[in-house]
């Protein structure tokens, strides 16, 4: 192969590939310099309660310690007072 002939043949596809190049530079820029994201999915905030709700919970809470220290209490008997 002559090197003559080599050298032509890097010039031609090296041409082709600059129009290629330039061509697809073009495509981008006609498609938008910022590409469009998806919205970040917004998580969901805790529940707020109404005020009938809060009595509720409140009441509940009351019940459950109530009978914790029902519980408590035969086992922590009143202490016997002793005689001075």
């Amino acid at each position: 192969m002559d090197l003559y002939k080599a050298i032509q043949d890097l010039y031609a596809e090296k041409e082709k590939l600059e129009r290629v190049i330039a061509s697809l530079e073009e495509l981008q820029r006609t498609a938008g310099s910022v590409p469009v994201l998806p919205k970040p999915v917004k998580r969901r905030g805790r529940k707020s309660m109404n005020s009938s709700e809060r009595q509720e919970v409140s009441e509940r809470m009351r019940k459950y310690w109530a009978s914790r220290r029902e519980q408590k209490l035969p086992d922590k008997a009143v202490p016997e007072k002793s005689d001075r």
